[in-house]
């Protein structure tokens, strides 16, 4: 391809073609069930163990990344049960240039296409060997980008500018050590979020509207510095240090909270 037509024509379809019938092109799964298989990959997610990093935060991320779908959902008119794929394009001199793809319920990224046969079977089949690239990189953002050593979260500066890097309130044999978010966002004051509002106090950066986020209005979000960990700073330097890392972090500090009555 060598120019946009938004026709698909004959040399196209010989070419879809021989890559289906290629065994070095890796077939993407799809699912009969796919609600049923996202509910599945959630309940699995939420349970799985370890202290990497608290699930409840993960989960209320990949909420953020792919609304918590491993597959699509079809809709009217649509068959589509394959995995979810997200794609970014990012090279401003070739706009329909997908520059990389994000596959599952984690948004597991690759720059490459296609995947190979062991990436399909260990970060795109399996949702949780999906979302352990999440765990790692919101594991590396809380230990190197909020208090240092590679770079520190300015709203965590203000906020809390004395205290040590805090993993838990909770003691590591507590059973509710790094699973127990859920509750701490429902005691958190809550905050509203209105357009033109610091993103902290005193800050440059506003809270505006642009092309990634229509709204700039959030209402009852908990507050971040309420809580007795730093995983709130680690989720907006999950996303960066811009405009966009505060919608971000807002965003998934509201899937946290939404967690709750999911499960009431």
């Amino acid at each position: 391809m060598t120019t946009v037509t938004g026709v698909v024509d004959q040399a196209l379809v010989q070419c879809i073609a021989a890559i289906l019938a290629d065994p070095q092109f890796e077939q993407l799964p799809d699912s009969g069930s796919p609600a049923k298989d996202n509910a599945q990959a959630l309940a699995a997610i939420r349970t799985h163990g370890g202290s990497v990093a608290p699930s409840p935060f993960v989960v209320a991320i990949v909420q953020q990344e792919s609304g918590g779908r491993h597959y699509t959902v079809p809709r009217a008119g649509d068959e589509d049960g394959f995995v979810t794929v997200g794609l970014d394009r990012n090279n401003p001199t070739q706009p329909d240039e997908i520059t990389s793809r994000g596959y599952g319920v984690g948004q597991y990224t690759l720059d490459h296409h296609p995947p190979t046969t062991g990436e399909v079977r260990d970060f795109i089949r399996d949702p949780v060997s999906n979302v352990q690239s999440v765990y790692a990189l919101l594991r590396k953002k809380f230990d190197r980008y909020v208090v240092g050593p590679d770079d520190r979260a300015d709203d965590r500066t203000v906020e809390h500018p004395l205290l040590p890097l805090r993993m838990c309130r909770y003691p590591p044999k507590d059973a509710r050590y790094m699973s127990d978010c859920v509750n701490c966002a429902r005691a958190a004051r809550k905050v509203n979020i209105v357009p033109h509002m610091p993103v902290y106090k005193d800050a440059k950066t506003l809270y505006e509207t642009d092309q990634y986020y229509a709204s700039a209005t959030y209402n009852g979000i908990p507050d971040r510095a309420d809580f007795l960990c730093d995983w709130p700073y680690a989720v907006r330097r999950y996303n960066g240090s811009g405009l966009n890392s505060f919608h971000y972090q807002t965003r998934v500090l509201r899937n946290l909270l939404a967690l709750g009555a999911e499960e009431a």
